[in-house]
């Protein structure tokens, strides 16, 4: 394949100023190497690499190719499938089916956007360079690495072989996620348990809000009294901005749920509905804790991808190494990061992607003009907290755990509004408007109208 590469309808491009941009070689011997011993050729190049096809990286996709649409652009995406995960919660729950929240990949690469269907295997920033699955290496003048986390559900003992059978389900898994309504709809009474990993995972919410919507239902159809739901978290709060907690702490406490703080999940043992944790007390010691489930919701423990874990571009933690604020890599300069996969301290949501994107896009095309980088990120993200059907607490944050709240009224209330935000307006926004590169901020149009 050439530089310029098919679009989406497999039609050459005429060369662009990006793609003159690459013209000049810039490959070079691999590091440490004797001269004699050349990198491979690459098999394109193009002036941005964005490797991860998800909501970061269709976003700058689109919002470069906005700003600047002679610029040569190219996605690294394995996946046929896009989805909103965002929603997942909301089919577990059954308001939401999985169609509703998944779109043929190829249907949101902008045009004029090279889709490369290959998954990054590595890195090599000294000479510019990726490398696929399939061994080609792609060159690049800029890089944004947006490939999302890693699910670790073999780090839970059992828990691969019962997934999506036995009561054990899961709304981050899109195999299982309907698995989960099943589990709700068919309960009749018994014990309920919900598990939360340790930090970081994406949408920290997320696995409170599926317990908080089965409860509802439970509660709807009679059920609740002869219930025992239990969430056993890793953690020791219900979340991790303080001025959220009271009205969480007020749902658990009608639900009547009982909350086990510092348990971690080890193993699940599906045919004997059974689960088993390591719980930690006050003093830190740890010892076992068997508990037995009519079903269980699990979200798998998280982790940086490996080959970005592996790569030059990781911190100490595992993901990619950037600036918090300009989202640029604290060592290679042509790298930028955004999404679950950075090692930014924000809440890993869509809601921070969208933010971010526009900080990507501006300061990686100042970077291509050797400019100063002009856009800051604040570390925004929202967590719309679906305590029960058709009632939401709209949870907004910054760095610190700064309480940014877009409507002018108390976000620790749960409201009807906050739910038809969650469940009407977001998937809009999310389809037609973020990942069309429109750089549509809610926040900033509400307070110029306030």
């Amino acid at each position: 394949m050439s530089a310029r590469g098919p679009n989406r309808e497999g039609c050459a491009r005429p060369s662009t100023a990006g793609d003159r941009l690459m013209d000049a070689p810039t490959y070079k011997n691999l590091p440490g190497s004797p001269d004699e011993h050349a990198a491979a050729p690459f098999a394109e190049r193009h002036a941005v690499l964005i490797v991860g096809g998800g909501a970061a990286g269709i976003t700058v996709a689109a919002e470069l190719r906005r700003h600047r649409p002679g610029l040569s652009v190219a996605i690294v995406e394995p996946s046929d499938t896009h989805s909103y995960q965002a929603g997942w919660t909301l089919v577990g729950g059954g308001v939401f089916t999985l169609k509703q929240t998944q779109r043929p990949e190829q249907s949101l690469i902008p045009s004029g956007v090279t889709w490369i269907r290959q998954a990054a295997a590595s890195f090599q920033p000294e000479e510019n360079a990726v490398t696929l699955g399939d061994g080609r290496r792609i060159g690049y003048q800029m890089l944004v690495v947006c490939p999302g986390l890693q699910l670790d559900w073999d780090r839970v003992e059992g828990l691969p072989e019962t997934l999506g059978r036995n009561g054990v389900c899961s709304n981050y898994s899109a195999s299982s996620v309907e698995y989960t309504w099943h589990c709700i709809n068919t309960f009749r009474g018994g014990s309920a348990l919900f598990t939360q990993p340790p930090m970081p995972i994406k949408c920290a919410g997320a696995p409170q809000k599926i317990m908080y919507l089965a409860a509802d239902r439970l509660r709807q159809r009679g059920l609740l009294a002869n219930s025992g739901i239990a969430f056993c978290l890793a953690g020791d709060t219900l979340f991790s901005v303080p001025f959220f907690v009271p009205p969480l702490q007020r749902t658990v406490d009608q639900y009547g749920i009982g909350v086990h703080y510092r348990h971690e999940l080890k193993a699940v043992d599906g045919p004997a509905r059974t689960a088993l944790f390591t719980a930690r007390g006050p003093d830190g010691e740890a010892k076992e804790v068997a508990l037995p489930f009519d079903m269980i919701h699990v979200t798998p423990p998280q982790s940086p991808p490996g080959f970005v874990r592996r790569s030059p571009l990781a911190a100490a933690t595992g993901w990619v190494d950037v600036d918090p604020s300009t989202l640029r890599h604290t060592k290679f300069s042509n790298v930028f990061s955004l999404g679950d996969a950075c090692s930014a301290p924000n809440a890993k949501t869509a809601a921070a992607v969208r933010l971010q994107a526009p900080v990507v896009t501006h300061n990686l095309l100042a970077a291509l003009d050797s400019q100063p980088l002009p856009a800051s990120y604040d570390g925004y993200g929202s967590c719309p907290l679906t305590v029960a059907l058709g009632k939401t607490v709209l949870a907004e944050f910054a760095y610190g755990g700064k309480v940014t709240p877009t409507f002018p009224l108390d976000p620790r209330v749960p409201r009807r509004s906050a739910w038809l935000l969650k469940t009407k307006f977001l998937p809009f926004l999310y389809w037609n408007i973020m990942l069309k590169g429109s750089e549509f901020d809610i926040r900033h149009r509400e307070r110029q109208f306030a």
